[in-house]
């Protein structure tokens, strides 16, 4: 069992897995079909860097029984220290009491301003960081590609807005199904 699984059963705590992602206008093409002869065609906006970032988080309760998904979207921005606090303080909302939360090293997380903020949170959360790059850890990488292959596959969305709709399907069905993921948070090697 890894020292940051250790250190949130001790502390009888919520074990919190969040990472950030980030969707752009243009479609993620797929297998489809169509009427032999007949190729299907994806209308898009050509020339847009637009997109949606959205931050999530698996977690499991202090006695690992419970398994939820949070996630929050922020449409044509960016996820830095002002809007990574306001997730933080989200989830404390969603999860009563101490949390351990692991995420990468993304440089809003590691600012001055980030790290100041954490150190005044130190009552409720205490933060383990990944290494440097180590998607195969992280379950989140699991739940972005099972999101994006299924539900945001082939979608040409007119606006960042109607984005919104596909990721809250895709959460909604990992959420229904627990096992899957279970699955995505053994696959990182998180072993409850």
């Amino acid at each position: 069992m890894a020292a940051h699984q250790k250190k949130a059963r001790r502390q009888g705590a919520h074990l919190a897995v969040i990472d950030e992602s980030g969707l752009l206008m243009a479609p993620l093409v797929r297998r489809t079909w169509a009427l032999r002869g007949k190729t299907p065609k994806s209308a898009q906006r050509s020339g847009t860097r637009e997109k949606v970032s959205v931050a999530a988080a698996v977690w499991l309760s202090p006695s690992r029984d419970r398994l939820g998904l949070f996630a929050r979207t922020l449409v044509n921005g960016y996820f830095d220290n002002w809007t990574s606090a306001a997730f933080l303080e989200a989830l404390l909302r969603e999860l009563p009491g101490r949390v351990v939360v692991i995420w990468d090293g993304l440089g809003g997380h590691t600012s001055r301003y980030m790290t100041a903020y954490l150190r005044r949170q130190r009552a409720w959360l205490t933060v383990e960081r990944l290494p440097a790059y180590a998607p195969e850890l992280n379950p989140l990488e699991q739940v972005w590609g099972n999101v994006k292959t299924v539900e945001l596959a082939n979608i040409c969305a007119p606006d960042l807005a109607s984005l919104r709709r596909p990721l809250r399907c895709g959460f909604a069905r990992i959420r229904q199904r627990p096992t899957l993921a279970r699955a995505f948070l053994r696959h990182a090697g998180l072993s409850f």
